[in-house]
């Protein structure tokens, strides 16, 4: 099975960490964000393919061609506009299905494993405290999406998608969608997309256990107390 990881941002809410640092390649103890992302994923995963762009030369250089066994191909994105087109960049390289994840979030082996034995389409999805700048999930009662309401401005619940999707070939025979609906909006979002597939697919959303976003600088700090709970599967 393949694994697609989006790491093409800069990381503006990085602020200055990534004048001259991709987001994914910022350290956690000592070891590049992405590399934990590398190293936690499934024997299933035989292939990697690393979506780069900003300073994406960097992440090159470390990586190259090989990652425990892994063989590491790459995409380019020329131009940030989005998830959804980050994983088009890709779409040559991908076979039938694959594991789409974010480069800067750290995700528990043991829920990889959930998501990739499940039927794709799928997502992992997280309950935290504070949903309110996150993609909420909405389901019916057999625990299927049936709606992403972005950063909502009113109590819809506390399930959210934290960016780890199962796909299929089928995702591209749908037209990216808009990350706001707005004809003037530059980047294309996977969730949107994803969830006009859902009018036709069942798309399962698989419970996680464990997720740790690093988007902003204090991120770190809270990654770092929590990395050996990371590594412990």
């Amino acid at each position: 099975m393949q694994c697609l990881i989006l790491a093409a941002g800069r990381g503006v809410r990085m602020g200055e960490l990534t004048n001259n640092t991709p987001k994914p390649m910022l350290r956690v103890n000592g070891r590049p964000i992405l590399e934990y992302a590398l190293s936690n994923l499934p024997d299933e995963i035989s292939e990697i393919i690393i979506v780069i762009g900003y300073k994406g030369e960097i992440i090159k250089s470390y990586f190259g061609d090989q990652y425990k066994n892994k063989k590491i191909r790459y995409a380019i994105q020329e131009y940030l506009n989005g998830s959804g087109d980050a994983v088009w960049q890709a779409k040559d390289l991908l076979k039938d299905k694959f594991v789409v994840l974010n480069g800067d979030d750290l995700y528990r082996f043991s829920d990889l494993e959930k998501l990739i034995t499940s039927e794709p389409p799928a997502l992992l999805a997280k309950e935290i405290d504070h949903p309110g700048r996150f993609g909420v999930l909405k389901t019916d009662d057999k625990g299927h999406l049936s709606e992403i309401v972005e950063a909502p401005q009113e109590n819809c619940g506390n399930l959210i998608n934290i960016g780890a999707y199962l796909l299929d070939r089928k995702i591209f025979n749908y037209e990216l969608v808009k990350k706001s609906g707005r004809m003037d909006e530059k980047e294309f979002g996977l969730p949107q997309t994803i969830m006009k597939m859902a009018k036709e697919y069942k798309i399962k959303v698989v419970k996680a256990e464990f997720w740790q976003p690093i988007g902003r600088p204090e991120d770190i700090v809270k990654a770092e107390k929590v990395i050996n709970d990371f590594l412990s599967n």
